[in-house]
């Protein structure tokens, strides 16, 4: 048995100087020290020793399973610690070494232009209202004077969901959820996505809008020519004025589509204008009456006026883009330039 555990410690000296890796320092520990080991077999075969041999020979296998557990100990202190160094060079960092510049976010131009015209409009006493991109046919349509067979729900090209639900074609329902939970005098912008099937270089299935809605006593269509020449002069010429050309819209009565004169060309023609001096840049008109009455809202006693702004449109026109595409094709050389 002493000429056996003889012969195994030299062969576990031999064995563990030859070990170069953790893979080979773990099938060590299975020949010697494991369940099955070399170590274990001799503790086995302590039955077979001699009785009065049996306590120098059992010292004799402890004391090669502490040199072997001691060795064994000290081989994976040393591999740990190596591996830890050679990470530790490899994820070293010099810290005299210039840093990475990485360039700075920004505003995207459509929520810099939407941010404008709020703040155009906020000084003139407006609040800010969100409606829901989903809204009932009541609010979109219904409301807004717009009957069932009524063709301008055509013209809307409207995603429709189910049970009378749609994604809004306009932010217009915003001003009867307001007018619902507020009574004059009122004063709001909603802003906010919609949505029609539409699509070209000046057309978006998806884009946003910025409806404005004032009710009080004695408003007139003056009152908003004289709110647009404001917001137009602060958002792209002092010099620029508005004109108004009639138009038809269900929910305003009368209603115009409002024209700029070409802050390019300051009305003298160019191809930004076609040549005539004017560029068409949002509706509105005066609130009919069946839309402030649908509302709870007298309209012997109170008027109202409605815009509605396509925030794509102005900053198309703002900043000279062509295609409506591309500001939502998160382009980073497009994007770079605002």
């Amino acid at each position: 048995m002493e000429q056996r555990i003889k012969a195994l410690r030299e062969e576990m000296r031999k064995r563990i100087d030859q070990i170069d890796s953790k893979e080979n320092l773990s099938a060590f520990w299975q020949e010697f020290l494991g369940k099955k080991g070399s170590i274990a077999d001799l503790m086995k075969g302590l039955g077979t020793v001699a009785k009065e041999e049996r306590p120098a020979i059992g010292k004799i296998i402890n004391d090669f399973k502490v040199e072997t557990e001691e060795r064994y100990k000290e081989l994976s202190e040393k591999m740990d610690q190596a591996e830890m160094q050679a990470r530790n060079k490899l994820e070293a960092v010099d810290i005299t070494m210039p840093s990475k510049k990485r360039p700075l976010g920004h505003l995207h131009p459509l929520t810099h232009v939407k941010n404008e015209i709020i703040n155009v409009f906020s000084g003139m006493g407006f609040s800010v209202f969100e409606g829901p991109e989903i809204e009932d046919d009541d609010h979109n349509f219904t409301r807004l004077n717009v009957p069932k067979d009524h063709p301008s729900r055509d013209m809307q090209d409207t995603f429709y969901l189910e049970n009378d639900l749609m994604l809004r074609t306009q932010t217009s329902g915003g001003q009867i959820r307001v007018m619902d939970m507020q009574k004059p005098p009122i004063k709001v912008l909603v802003p906010g996505r919609v949505f029609r099937s539409d699509s070209d270089a000046t057309h978006s299935p998806m884009f946003h809008q910025m409806e404005g809605l004032v009710v009080d006593k004695g408003i007139t269509l003056c009152d908003l020519q004289g709110m647009l020449d404001k917001f137009v002069q602060q958002l792209f010429d002092a010099n620029v004025r508005t004109r108004l050309r009639p138009s038809y819209f269900p929910f305003t009565e009368p209603s115009v589509e409002v024209d700029v004169s070409c802050f390019d060309c300051s009305g003298k023609g160019c191809p930004l204008c076609k040549h005539t001096g004017w560029i068409e840049v949002l509706g509105g008109g005066v609130v009919h009456p069946k839309v402030l009455e649908n509302c709870g809202i007298d309209p012997a006693v109170y008027s109202g006026i409605a815009f509605g702004i396509g925030i794509e449109r102005i900053t198309m026109l703002k900043y000279g883009i062509n295609n409506i595409g591309l500001l939502f094709e998160n382009d980073l050389r497009f994007l770079k330039q605002f």
